[in-house]
């Protein structure tokens, strides 16, 4: 029998999804994070070169190598972002995971409250119910073919149990992008309520449409109230490496330190000296593959043209909501999987909005192959 703490935290249905989908070379594969991108090749010769040094191949340091935690706060400054002390408010993990739940068990106390979205990505939402807290969702709404932000339901999600508030920006999986209004309204809460804003910030340069990065921390007065969560997992496409971070003002780092000896410990040496590579790199490989992710998100929306679909301003994905059609996520999702689909309904990453969608992640399947999702779409749902 389960605790107490795993009742309201499932399992992820995608690994259920990839394994209907099997084999077949014509299943378009859609329902998980992944991408057929490679990853810088000056990151890949680096960490194959790393593999096997006495240096890299140990517990130490705890906290992560001096030279990779330099590169994430220069990465973050670059970006427009506040400057980090490398070495007292940076602290390297094994992967935006180890990150998530090393911040939250540091920002909240059991029976503390976070605020997320509706949809969020749900490793999002179970990391806040493993951690003790009590998740509360503010809807993203369609508007004007995009996702925005229920600005008028913000304050009222907020109570005196209220620590945190919990974003990804890019979101995933909906891929709304915050707007100036969006951002002051939220930190403006952050301000007025004494609320910690903890930023994962994986897809925060996958955008589209011209759309700057804009990042939280450098808002007024949220230099020493943000936390932000970041990998290589996916600008960089480094999935495999399980690499992390947490940048952390001054006061709360030591704290995540701690946390993450006892969580996860040290990431893998070689992955690091890899993904410091990757990270001093120009951005053009960032901006060359954003400029495929659009191409493959322009794809996806004219072969889902005429169905309910919202056009994501960044990520690599997009939400179909088959509600809107009188039909279930569940029964939508494995009436495509008999068309060669696989997609991911999205019970479970929130409330009563995501419970109206099946996700499509674009990142993983050419254009050429993407041609061929539109009809067996229409399929399905005959």
């Amino acid at each position: 029998m389960a605790t107490t703490r795993l009742h309201e935290i499932p399992g992820f249905n995608i690994d259920r999804i990839a394994a209907a989908a099997g084999s077949d070379p014509d299943m378009l594969r859609l329902e998980n994070l992944d991408t057929d991108l490679p990853p810088p090749p000056e990151a890949v010769a680096a960490t194959r070169a790393a593999v096997g040094m006495d240096e890299t191949n140990s517990w130490l340091p705890f906290a992560g190598r001096d030279d990779l935690r330099e590169a994430v706060a220069a990465l973050i400054e670059r970006r427009g972002g506040p400057r980090y002390d490398s070495r007292r408010e940076i602290v390297i993990t094994g992967g935006e995971g180890d990150a998530m739940l090393d911040a939250l068990l540091c920002l909240t106390d059991p029976g503390d409250e976070v605020v997320l979205t509706d949809p969020t990505y749900a490793g999002m939402l179970n990391r806040v119910r493993l951690a003790g807290a009590t998740p509360r969702l503010v809807p993203l709404v369609a508007r004007d073919g995009e996702w925005r932000l229920d600005l008028r339901a913000v304050p009222a999600a907020v109570g005196p149990r209220t620590r945190v508030v919990f974003l990804n920006n890019p979101s995933f999986p909906s891929g709304w992008v915050a707007s100036d209004e969006e951002w002051s309204a939220i930190t403006s809460l952050c301000r007025e309520r004494d609320l910690w804003l903890l930023y994962w910030s994986g897809f925060e340069a996958v955008l589209f449409d011209g759309r700057p990065v804009r990042h939280p921390a450098a808002l007024p007065g949220m230099r020493d109230r943000t936390v932000t969560v970041g990998a290589p997992s996916f600008e960089q496409r480094m999935i495999g490496w399980r690499v992390g971070w947490v940048a952390a003002p001054g006061e709360l780092a030591p704290d995540v330190m701690r946390v993450h000896i006892y969580n996860g410990l040290v990431a893998s040496g070689f992955a690091q000296v890899g993904t410091r590579v990757a990270l001093e790199l120009p951005e053009e490989h960032v901006a060359a593959a954003n400029q495929e992710y659009q191409r493959r998100r322009d794809a996806t929306l004219s072969q889902l043209d005429g169905l309910p679909v919202v056009r994501p301003a960044g990520g690599w994905s997009l939400l179909f909501d088959v509600a809107a059609l009188g039909r279930d996520c569940v029964e939508v999702s494995a009436r495509l999987l008999g068309q060669n689909v696989a997609a991911t309904p999205m019970r479970g990453w929130g409330g009563p909005v995501a419970d109206r969608h099946v996700r499509f992640v674009f990142s993983n399947e050419p254009v050429e192959r993407l041609a061929r999702l539109g009809e067996r779409v229409r399929r399905a749902l005959k």
